[in-house]
């Protein structure tokens, strides 16, 4: 391993890469169900609950590419060596993030994120590359550098998003044009390609193998023998006792969770006349900016000191509680008192910044003591986590789609409340787990 113990720049590149794939993922968040919804105008889909369904869609296809195309990266990473996929990920996303900004269709936004979903399966070889190479000291502290750069990318995407969208009246001067009025969504995509592109030629003039070729051992398998070991871990994990109760309870919580990536900024940008609070894509891009720094400082610096006062099953149990709290209460934010929506958005980054750390400890405390290969069930819990992540948008957008116009007990609330009904089934699973509390 020729790059083992080298230390600082291969980091550094990792970190960019990973943090630059969370940029990818959340810097369409707080504009993408404006672009959607006027996309489907022009494609001639003036029904509002078929219009806004698209924007689901258009969130779960980069997750379903990314469920595919994980496994399948990570084969070719062992027999190809790490560095060229993590560069074909950097390449992928310096070009299909600017062809998402210049989408004219419904069709073409959905091959342009579903082939940047494709790109971005790399994070899980950016993991495998610090396990290559970290003495076992480092691992620990160099994947908590990598978590750093998802709630970074996860802080700073949206705000990107927000603050450069729609420039020919947000920003003005050079950007007063019919260029950008016509492509109002292009800036923040195209500045995601520009930092992608800074990246893959640092990667590729700094980034080492971090396995020496000659150690590859080439193999006869399928590149699709990924994929179908992520399907064999999956349905293998499920018999397990106490581990398939953790994995299951992080599924329902992903999907609780993901449901409000189309719903919330479809909820925010209604019209105070209909319910909604009228915020346009820079204030929506505030909160989930807001949200991601909540979650930054938890998981950064709150959450290695609570965990040593409180019993891990009671803390995962509360994170919860005040997420899903947090998620159900957003519908009902008057929108003369806006601000309270920060109140609920705090219980979710809070909620999810407990429950996400103390669950992957239990999840490997459990997994240890009882014997079980603890890289398979990690790879389990991921292939569950990406299905939640595909079935929670496209869940949330159909209940919207069915119920936006609707009345008395169906209404745009409807969404919210299903979402808070998962994380209520998701705390009462969690509660077979206080009988044991060996782990604090």
């Amino acid at each position: 391993m020729p790059t083992q113990g080298s230390g600082r720049s291969p980091m550094l590149i990792l970190f960019l890469v990973v943090f630059i794939d969370m940029i990818g993922f959340t810097i369409v968040i707080p504009f993408l169900t404006y672009f959607v919804q006027d996309l489907a105008t022009a494609d001639g889909i003036m029904d509002t609950g078929k219009r806004d369904l698209w924007v689901g869609v258009i969130i779960s296809v980069y997750s379903f590419a990314q469920f595919i195309f994980t496994p399948i990266l990570g084969s070719l990473s062992d027999r190809l060596g790490r560095r060229p996929i993590l560069l074909f990920g950097l390449v992928m996303n310096t070009i299909f993030f600017t062809v998402f900004g210049l989408s004219g269709s419904l069709m073409m936004a959905i091959l342009a994120r579903f082939l940047a979903g494709a790109g971005n399966g790399n994070i899980a070889v950016a993991r495998a590359y610090i396990g290559d190479i970290s003495e076992p000291s480092k691992v620990a502290s160099r994947m908590g550098a990598i978590g750093a750069a998802f709630g970074l990318g996860f802080m700073i995407g949206p705000f990107i998003g927000g603050l450069l969208s729609n420039p020919a009246t947000g920003i003005g001067g050079p950007f007063d044009n019919a260029f950008w009025i016509k492509y109002p969504y292009l800036l923040p995509c195209l500045l995601s390609s520009l930092l992608s592109l800074i990246s893959l030629v640092i990667a590729i003039l700094k980034l080492p193998e971090s396995v020496g070729l000659k150690l590859i051992k080439p193999k006869h398998d399928g590149i699709f023998v990924g994929l179908f070991g992520v399907f064999k871990d999956i349905n293998k994990v499920i018999k397990l006792p106490v581990i398939s109760t953790l994995i299951i309870t992080n599924f329902l919580f992903i999907m609780g969770f993901s449901m409000i990536h189309g719903i919330f900024i479809l909820f925010t940008a209604m019209s105070p006349e209909d319910g909604g609070l009228g915020f346009d894509a820079m204030e929506n891009g505030w909160v989930f900016a807001f949200i991601g720094l909540l979650g930054v400082i938890v998981q950064g610096g709150l959450i290695g000191k609570i965990t040593k006062i409180f019993d891990l099953r009671k803390l995962m149990i509360f994170g919860t509680v005040i997420c899903g709290l947090g998620i159900a209460s957003i519908p009902y934010v008057p929108s003369q008192m806006s601000w309270i929506i920060f109140i609920s958005s705090s219980l979710i980054a809070v909620g999810n910044g407990i429950f996400s750390p103390t669950q992957s400890s239990l999840l490997t405390f459990e997994s240890s003591d009882r014997g079980y290969e603890l890289g398979m069930i990690m790879g389990a819990q991921e292939g569950y986590g990406a299905l939640a992540r595909i079935f929670g948008p496209l869940l949330a957008a159909y209940l919207w789609s069915l119920t936006v116009e609707g009345s008395g007990l169906w209404t745009y609330h409807t969404s919210f409340r299903v979402a808070g009904f998962i994380f209520i089934i998701a705390a009462i699973l969690q509660f077979k787990l206080l009988k044991n509390s060996k782990y604090q």
